[in-house]
């Protein structure tokens, strides 16, 4: 068995670009989808007693408390380079199912909200989750929709049944003026043909009626 030749002294430089463009040349190998908390507004607490201990939770990952949010009604901002930032990694194509939780003393935590956080859902790299009467958060994630694909064009159902609509409605009139239109031609073209047959008729008539002259001018000329 032959081994390859090994490679020359003078092309080993080019080996570390050319790694490096066949790297980011694969989808997704350095954009990586890290979400970092922007602002978080929680409207009640849970605890009868004392401060709420709130964190940040993903399926299969480690709490991520938030040591900030003590107060119901109040607005925290951040600026993602906190040490318990970023609060999770997207994948490209799959969601994770995550929520915002309140630690409780002598049972299971409350939930404020879970839901499924996709990539998708950043829009323009922001994403703003609002629970009534629970809290009111906006997530940031740059890089989620740069590289999300098809998932990334996603809208709200709301927006979605609207766009519908405006395309139904589109169609609905598209129809109705082409239907206009036939009728229109339509009767232009009957009136164009009623026309030239009272054009043909007029024309007929005075052939006929200069013909009676002429055998008029000629009857007389016979009896002359």
């Amino acid at each position: 068995m032959r081994w390859p030749p090994p490679i020359s002294l003078r092309r080993r430089p080019f080996l570390l670009p050319a790694l490096l463009v066949a790297l980011y040349s694969i989808p997704g190998t350095f954009s990586l989808r890290f979400v970092t908390l922007d602002t978080v507004e929680i409207f009640t607490t849970h605890e009868w007693f004392g401060k709420p201990t709130v964190y940040f939770h993903c399926n299969g990952e480690n709490k991520t408390y938030l040591p900030d949010v003590k107060e119901a009604h109040t607005l925290y901002t951040f600026k993602g380079e906190e040490s318990w930032q970023p609060l999770t990694e997207l994948p490209e194509k799959k969601c994770k199912r995550c929520g915002l939780y309140e630690e409780d003393t002598f049972k299971p935590a409350d939930v404020f909200d879970e839901w499924e956080m996709c990539s998708s859902d950043f829009k323009d790299g922001k994403y703003t989750r609002l629970k009534e009467n629970q809290f009111n958060a906006t997530f940031l994630c740059p890089n989620c929709t740069a590289t999300a694909g098809v998932h990334g064009n996603r809208e709200p159902s709301s927006e979605v049944e609207t766009n519908k609509a405006s395309v139904l409605v589109i169609i609905i009139v598209s129809v109705l003026a082409s239907v206009l239109v036939i009728i229109a031609l339509f009767l232009g073209y009957k009136y164009w043909q009623k026309k030239k047959r009272e054009r043909d008729q007029a024309r007929f008539l005075k052939l006929f009626e200069e013909g009676d002259d002429l055998e008029d001018e000629l009857g007389l000329s016979n009896e002359l």
